[in-house]
């Protein structure tokens, strides 16, 4: 009911499909949130860490001003490529930028440049270096900035004793680290819907 006007990420996520990109990306409703969040703050400048086929991407993308700046980051070329051909589609291939490369890298190089700071940050990458992303994240915000973290629940496993997989491991310390940091105010919430039972994580930078 409420995507009907959405037709260019629903063109989008058709095009990921057709080329085999992995069906890992965010709910069509999680991306129209990302979408209202960017706008509801008058974000313009974002950082994505995860492009994949770039589905999530162009949803914010499309949110940015005129003058916004979008900069997303993965490591496969193949994903790239099926990423800037959605770019394309949507007609984002000037606002957004995308980063090759290994995300902690990248995100390492981006400090030592004294990269302006962001207004948005998205990361939805390898669930076990959250608390890296996290860390590089708040090196690159301010007062306000919007942190956002998707995949946090996996139907429940962050909350399973048996879980010892790395990428719950990582999301665990992520969590800890997220209460334990002062300049953060922070939420969690579960969600159940097309892609199944997870969760997303939202913060706001304090100082």
């Amino acid at each position: 009911m409420f995507l009907k006007e959405d037709v260019i990420p629903e063109k989008v996520l058709e095009h990921c499909k057709k080329n085999n990109i992995p069906a890992i990306n965010v709910a069509p409703n999680q991306g129209k949130l990302l979408h209202m969040l960017i706008r509801m703050n008058a974000a313009r400048r974002v950082l994505e860490i995860g492009t994949l086929g770039g589905y999530s991407t162009v949803w914010m993308g499309l949110a940015l001003p005129d003058d916004g700046r979008l900069v997303t980051l993965d490591f496969d070329e193949s994903y790239i490529r099926i990423a800037r051909e959605s770019l394309n589609m949507a007609g984002l291939q000037d606002k957004v930028e995308i980063r090759q490369g290994v995300a902690a890298e990248t995100l390492e190089q981006m400090v030592q440049a004294k990269q302006a700071p962001f207004d948005f940050i998205f990361i939805d990458a390898d669930k076990e270096n959250n608390p890296v992303y996290l860390d590089y994240a708040l090196k690159l915000s301010r007062p306000g900035t919007v942190i956002v973290a998707d995949n946090v629940v996996r139907q429940a496993k962050i909350l399973d004793d048996s879980g010892k997989a790395d990428n719950i491991r990582g999301l665990r310390r992520f969590f800890d680290d997220m209460v334990d940091n002062p300049r953060l105010t922070v939420t969690a919430f579960q969600t159940l819907g097309s892609k199944g039972w997870d969760g997303l994580a939202i913060a706001i930078v304090k100082q």
